[in-house]
């Protein structure tokens, strides 16, 4: 029989605010690329060879594949659970986060860098829910990183966000204050 600490352990359970959250965001950025794609012009302009920008974001793919194979791995490794995509919108992280955010007048520092990864995380799905009706506009995605197609741009645009977030969850994880567990809590496996 083994000892562990709690996150080691538990598998993560959504927050409901996080999750709420992103989906609002998400929401708000379908909401502006539609203003956007009512605004479109009638006529794209042509495309500038040199703007889609495939070569870097391939690149970002095969080191976001390789991250993200590793962190599998790791996590698997250590008997966690849970799809580490989840990760950003899970209890766990919500209850971090509100602590560190709480802390702020103690450790500032920590609480600003804090709330600026956090607004880059809730920044994705605003972000990925503009591209989706936005990009739908041939004036969007004419020079767009991945256009001038719309599946293009969307796939790099997807892929950045993904990308920005992973590396600001992780970031986080590493700032925030660990949450507080009771006096004797103890997690034991077999």
């Amino acid at each position: 029989m083994t000892t562990h600490t709690a996150h080691h352990c538990t598998s993560t359970r959504l927050s409901r605010s996080s999750a709420a959250a992103f989906g609002t965001l998400f929401t708000a950025g379908l909401v502006q690329g539609a203003v956007l794609y009512a605004g479109r012009p009638a006529d794209p302009g042509p495309h500038v060879a040199g703007t889609a920008a495939w070569w870097p974001h391939l690149a970002l793919a095969a080191v976001t594949a390789v991250v993200a194979v590793s962190v599998y791995v790791r996590r698997r490794q250590a008997g966690r659970r849970g799809p580490v995509v989840l990760l950003p919108l899970g209890a766990r992280a919500h209850r971090r986060v509100r602590r560190t955010l709480h802390d702020i007048r103690r450790r500032p520092a920590r609480g600003v860098a804090t709330a600026a990864l956090v607004a880059l995380i809730l920044y994705g799905p605003f972000r990925i829910g503009l591209q989706f009706v936005a990009g739908l506009d041939p004036s969007f995605t004419v020079d767009a990183w991945g256009g001038p197609t719309y599946i293009g741009a969307l796939a790099a645009h997807l892929l950045d966000a993904v990308a920005l977030m992973s590396a600001a969850a992780w970031a986080l994880d590493k700032i925030m204050l660990d949450e507080p567990f009771p006096i004797g809590h103890r997690v034991v496996t077999d």
